[in-house]
C-alpha cells in the first residue's frame, strides 16, 4: 500500500515536471477538412509558435469526414504534443458512420473554442420567398419540392436543413454533392432551391444578387449581412446553427498543459487585428474558459444527435 502511495505521489510529481517544462518540441495541429478548418489551424498555429517557444505545425489528415484525423488524434500520446482542429463532424460522425473508433465526449478535452460561424440559409432567386416564414409555407403547400444542396450524407449543412425540417414541419428533398461548396454552387446555378452554408461562403452572392440570404440561425445578425434577420427575428428562435472551430487534446492530457494552452490561446487570438483577421474569415471569435467550451460541445452533441437520430441520417 505504501509503494502504491509513494507511485501515485511520484507520478503527479512527473506529470507535474513534465507540464512545467512543455513544450520541448514542436506541436503538431492536425486537420480533417480542407476550408474553414484547415483556415483556422494554420492561423492558431502562426500566433502560438511565438508565445510557446516551438514549431507549430499544421497537418492535414483529410478524407472519412474527418475521421481520420478524429482517430489519429483519439489515439495519440497525450501529452500536449498533437492536437485536433475539431468542428461540428466531431460531435456527429459517431451517430452517422458505422466505423467510428473514437467516442468524441470521452477521447478529447476542450483546449480552446476559437470561433464561431453563423450559418444561413440561402436561396435562388427563382425561389417565391423573401422570408422564412413564406419558405416554411411554401414547403408545407408542396412537401418535397424545394430542393436544397448540401455537402453529402450527415454533413453539417445536411444535419443544419434536418433541424429546420424538424422544427418548422415540413419536407424539403435532399441533393447531396461530393463537397459543401459544390452544393453551394448548386443552388447559385439553379440546379437546387436552396442551400445553408457559413455566412462567409455566401455573403458575396447575396450582395450581388446572385443568392438571397433569407435568416442567419444565431442569436444575433452577422455583421457580414446585417439586413438579414437573426433566428428569432425571423419567429423560429430554436433554429441555432453555428460551425465552430476549437482547439482540442487527446483525452488524459494533463491539467497543467492544458491549462497553458488554453491561456496562451486566448492571449494570442485576442489582439484586435486578429480579431479582424478572424472576421474576414466570417467569424466571430470566442473567449470561453474550459469550463464554458466544455459546456457548450455538452450542448452541441446533445442537440445535433437528436436532429441525426429523429432523421435517421445514415452514411451511405
Amino acid at each position: 500500500m505504501r509503494l502504491a502511495v509513494v507511485a501515485f505521489v511520484l507520478g503527479i510529481a512527473m506529470t507535474g515536471a513534465r507540464a512545467q517544462g512543455y513544450p520541448v518540441k514542436p506541436i503538431r495541429i492536425l486537420v480533417g477538412f480542407a476550408g474553414g478548418s484547415e483556415l483556422m489551424a494554420r492561423l492558431a498555429a502562426q500566433q502560438l509558435a511565438p508565445v510557446l517557444g516551438q514549431q507549430v505545425l499544421v497537418e492535414a489528415r483529410m478524407g472519412a469526414a474527418g475521421n481520420i484525423a478524429f482517430d489519429a488524434v483519439a489515439r495519440a500520446a497525450p501529452d500536449g504534443y498533437t492536437l485536433l482542429m475539431g468542428a461540428v463532424p466531431l460531435l456527429t460522425n459517431q451517430l452517422i458512420y458505422r466505423k467510428v473508433t473514437y467516442d468524441p465526449m470521452w477521447d478529447f478535452v476542450p483546449v480552446m473554442l476559437l470561433s464561431t460561424i453563423p450559418n444561413a440559409l440561402f436561396l435562388h432567386p427563382s425561389v417565391p420567398a423573401k422570408t422564412l416564414r413564406e419558405l416554411t409555407q411554401l414547403a408545407r403547400l408542396s412537401p418535397g419540392k424545394i430542393a436544397y444542396g448540401s455537402g453529402g450524407v450527415g454533413s453539417a449543412n445536411h444535419i443544419a436543413v434536418a433541424f429546420l425540417e424538424s422544427l418548422a414541419k415540413v419536407k424539403f428533398t435532399h441533393i447531396p454533392y461530393k463537397t459543401a461548396s459544390l452544393g453551394f454552387v448548386g443552388a447559385m446555378s439553379g440546379e437546387v432551391d436552396m442551400v445553408i452554408t457559413v455566412v462567409s461562403s455566401g455573403v458575396n452572392y447575396a450582395k450581388d444578387g446572385r443568392m438571397r440570404g433569407i435568416v442567419v440561425m444565431d442569436t444575433r445578425r452577422s455583421q457580414s449581412m446585417p439586413d438579414v434577420p437573426a433566428s428569432a427575428e425571423a419567429g423560429m428562435p430554436e433554429l441555432q446553427a453555428v460551425n465552430w472551430y476549437g482547439l482540442m487534446a487527446p483525452a488524459g492530457t494533463p491539467r497543467a498543459i492544458v491549462e497553458r494552452l488554453h491561456t496562451e490561446s486566448i492571449k494570442v487570438m485576442s489582439p484586435p487585428d486578429v480579431q479582424a483577421r478572424l472576421r474576414t474569415m466570417g467569424g466571430e471569435p470566442e473567449a470561453r474558459t474550459l469550463e464554458q467550451t466544455a459546456a457548450f460541445l455538452r450542448s452541441e452533441y446533445a442537440r445535433w444527435g437528436k436532429v441525426v437520430r429523429e432523421a435517421g441520417i445514415k452514411a451511405e
